[in-house]
């Protein structure tokens, strides 16, 4: 893996959580209802903080990244599938975020089985 490769992961990262956050506050939140389930919110919540720290591990280049980069791989689809399920325009967009963000993850994940 190149250091282009994960620098496009820690921004698809930073992508992924921006539009979850934006999504569930100014959506999901907003129109309440299914859009606002606790089991679905939380999922949005775990997504955020799992590619802030998935980016923060890989910014600092710890050896330690590709296993929460295969974490915030599994957060991500997870989150995707949720999002999905909702129907909305707007949650279609987040899921497809996480949907990128969890395929480069993955891919940085398997760093530590090609050193």
């Amino acid at each position: 893996m190149t250091k282009d490769t994960m620098k496009a992961c820690i921004q698809n990262c930073w992508d992924c959580r921006d539009i979850c956050q934006t999504t569930m506050v100014n959506h999901a939140l907003s129109k309440g209802g299914a859009f606002a389930q606790k089991d679905h919110i939380k999922l949005m919540l775990d997504c955020i903080e799992a590619c802030r720290t998935c980016s923060d591990f890989m910014s600092r280049d710890s050896v330690m990244h590709p296993q929460m980069c295969g974490v915030c791989a599994s957060v991500c689809e997870a989150c995707a599938v949720s999002c999905d399920a909702m129907g909305t325009p707007e949650l279609k967009a987040c899921a497809e975020a996480c949907r990128t963000c969890a395929a480069s993850c993955a891919q940085m994940s398997r760093m530590n089985m090609m050193a």
